[in-house]
């Protein structure tokens, strides 16, 4: 096993975090490693606001439901699905602008989720932890209006940062057989799910 898979296979989400800030430099190694993610047809359409604010932060606690690592995280990142400069490439060159499909939302939210991942290994590998945040869709209409967000881009998930402080153990995962499948999908799966669920 390398030390990629070695750190890929020892994630653990943390939720509390040592009072030292995320620096600068640590902020932009992290979101320059998730520029790096595999995007859809090289659209690239995610964007990431960076928020150290702690007022915004706060608000951003209670509109994800009360989660408090938002607010005590030294950085917040908030992922959106972004169509803001295909909207500016299709009107420079004359061509139409079709969004608001099934096919273009799954193109976003999946070119935020390989961001977001690309984000927590970059930070993990420097010795930070994180916690992906869903509840940052709990209420997207506030989390736009609270953070400007112009038409055609949505908040997809939150990402909380910094020194891990605490030490937890790591969550069981499925077994193999229960999630990779060789040729045909595995029906027959009763058993391992019963396995894992004890």
């Amino acid at each position: 096993m390398n030390e990629i898979i070695k750190g890929m296979s020892a994630h653990r989400s943390i939720r509390a975090y040592q009072s030292e800030n995320v620096t600068k430099e640590q902020i932009q190694m992290i979101t320059n490693a998730a520029r790096w993610a595999s995007t859809s047809n090289h659209v690239q359409a995610y964007s990431i606001l960076s928020i150290q604010s702690k007022q915004t932060k706060q608000t951003l606690a209670e509109l994800t439901g009360g989660q408090k690592w938002v607010e005590e995280c030294p950085v917040f990142f908030v992922l959106c699905a972004d169509y803001t400069r295909q909207r500016y490439a299709s009107e420079k060159h004359g061509v139409s602008f079709d969004v608001g499909g099934a096919e273009q939302l799954l193109v976003a939210a999946v070119d935020v989720a390989l961001v977001a991942q690309n984000m927590l290994l970059a930070a993990e590998s420097i010795n930070l932890g994180g916690v992906m945040i869903g509840g940052i869709r709990n209420q997207p209409k506030e989390v736009s209006e609270l953070l400007g967000l112009p038409d055609y881009v949505f908040p997809v998930m939150g990402l909380a940062i910094g020194a891990p402080g605490q030490d937890i153990t790591q969550k069981p995962r499925l077994p193999e057989q229960a999630v990779v499948h060789e040729e045909v999908y595995n029906t027959s799966q009763q058993e391992l799910i019963d396995t894992y669920d004890a």
